[in-house]
């Protein structure tokens, strides 16, 4: 299994590529996409598709984009059920980012990529590496 062939990629790296789709985030998730599986569980799936449908969002993204990234999110996303015991874990300052590394931990990703200083400050937790999109592109040998 290559590194990235099972990825876990927080919101706001999400939000970042459909918003900007010639940036490093949108590269980097069509390359994890067409090199392996974004990893989703329910509660990070769903941060995605609260965020996505704000309305600070209206001008950037139309209901007809927004519908199909969250449709093609779900049909090619490896789904990962979080046990108890691991969901009942912490490891960031901020409790709504431990749910990306409960991800990461319990698929057995290595990679979890992120803008989030609360989740890059624990690179890494349990063999689990947190990138920035940008180290994560040039890990790719895309840089």
């Amino acid at each position: 299994m290559t590194p990235f062939e099972r990825a876990v990629v927080d919101t706001h790296v999400l939000l970042s590529a459909a918003l900007i789709p010639d940036g490093i985030p949108a590269r980097l998730v069509d390359r994890l996409l067409q090199n392996g599986r974004l990893v989703f569980s329910a509660v990070t799936f769903a941060e995605f598709e609260s965020r996505i449908w704000k309305p600070k969002f209206d001008r950037y993204l139309t209901i007809e984009l927004r519908k199909l990234l969250l449709h093609d999110l779900n049909a090619s996303a490896l789904w990962v059920e979080i046990p108890p015991e691991l969901a009942a874990r912490t490891f960031s300052r901020d409790p709504h980012d431990d749910p990306f590394i409960h991800a990461a931990l319990a698929v057995g990703a290595s990679r979890l990529v992120s803008g989030d200083d609360d989740l890059l400050c624990l690179d890494p937790v349990e063999g689990v590496r947190i990138l920035t999109p940008r180290q994560a592109w040039e890990a790719l040998g895309s840089g």
